[in-house]
């Protein structure tokens, strides 16, 4: 597949987790956390022998884009392995449902599921998680966000209690530390470049009025050779006005939000990712776990409320050790989040000239 060396997180992680230990991983999305822990599982469930004996791994994620970037993944370390995956989410139809509850009632070797999804299957008792030795939380902050402790802790409840837990998380807040403690044992520690961007991504910002940001767009874009650049807003119905906006000024854009169906999401998603289009739309659906490589640009239509947002934002550019660029246009209401933004990462950002 390409790889030569391992990232940061993948030499700290995969030692312990061949070892069976519990382990606790801070580290940004794009660090290469999602190998760190599956390929040392893969290897373990080879070496016991583990491998179409039932579901034998649960990783839960908080959104169904990043259970379908896990399972593409999987698709390509498990290739010559014989070992198969299900994603489990909802928003699909019922030929959707009767997949994932075909898989789970025969027991595929990994389950990747958010949590919500995975609850109905289970309330129903044709889930066998009995085989189960490893469990991972991958992006734990962002489903603890999202209010999926209660239903984290019901699934957990439901599984065997030996077996090995790795919990990764982009930040370790005090909740992470109580979770962490309520499931696991003696977790081994991995703690890699905690919320600060990647050095390669040029940061910079416009003082600008809300009216200006289309044509600011605009001037940014026309004349330059950006195959790939993606635009954050804060609202669903922002990411309709700025797609409908761009269109009128003939750029090849498409949004992305909640209320689009599962099936045109992956659609949308493929085609950005082939370059079928330029620019993608999106609300913070896409500012975790997403990895797409050559991402020029990221452009924050809104300054975000959360310092960590703005880093999960700008960390979709500048990915595999690239070059990358981040914009952010900030309106007279959103100075003071701005600073917030700047005192959280302790540097200036650059304020280009209008």
């Amino acid at each position: 597949m390409g790889f030569r060396e391992p990232t940061p997180v993948q030499k700290a992680t995969i030692p312990p987790a061949l070892e069976g230990k519990d382990i606790i991983a801070c580290a940004q999305t794009g660090t290469g956390k999602t190998a760190a822990y599956l390929l040392p599982i893969l290897q373990n469930m080879i070496s016991r022998d583990q491998i179409g004996k039932g579901t034998a791994c649960l990783v839960l994620v908080p959104t169904r884009e990043l259970a379908v970037q896990i399972d593409q993944q999987f698709q390509g370390f498990a290739y010559f392995a014989g070992a198969v995956s299900v994603t489990v989410y909802g928003g699909g139809d019922s030929v959707g449902w009767d997949y994932q509850k075909k898989a789970l009632t025969e027991g595929v070797d990994f389950v990747i599921a958010t949590p919500g999804r995975l609850l109905s299957h289970l309330a129903l008792g044709y889930v066998d998680f009995s085989h189960l030795k490893y469990l991972v939380l991958d992006e734990a902050d962002k489903m603890l966000d999202m209010g999926f402790f209660d239903d984290i802790m019901r699934i957990i409840s439901l599984l065997p209690t030996e077996r090995q837990t790795i919990l990764l998380s982009a930040t370790m807040p005090a909740p992470i530390r109580q979770l962490a403690k309520k499931i696991m044992k003696n977790p081994f520690e991995v703690s890699i470049a905690i919320s600060r961007p990647a050095e390669n991504i040029t940061q910079a910002a416009y003082f600008t009025d809300d009216a200006e940001k289309i044509h600011l767009i605009g001037r940014l874009l026309k004349g330059k050779n950006l195959r790939s650049v993606l635009i954050f807003c804060s609202t669903k119905k922002d990411v309709r006005q700025v797609e409908k906006e761009l269109q009128k000024d003939g750029f090849q854009v498409r949004g992305i939000q909640s209320d689009l169906d599962q099936p045109l999401r992956e659609e949308i998603m493929r085609d950005f990712r082939n370059r079928k289009f330029q620019i993608l739309v999106a609300t913070d659906i896409l500012s975790r776990g997403i990895d797409i490589d050559g991402i020029e640009l990221v452009i924050n239509y809104h300054v975000p409320s959360d310092p960590e947002d703005y880093i999960h934002r700008i960390g979709r550019t500048a990915r595999a050790d690239a070059d990358g660029l981040a914009i952010t246009f900030v309106n007279k209401a959103e100075r003071r989040k701005f600073e917030r933004i700047e005192r959280f990462l302790g540097q200036k950002i650059y304020i280009v000239p209008m």
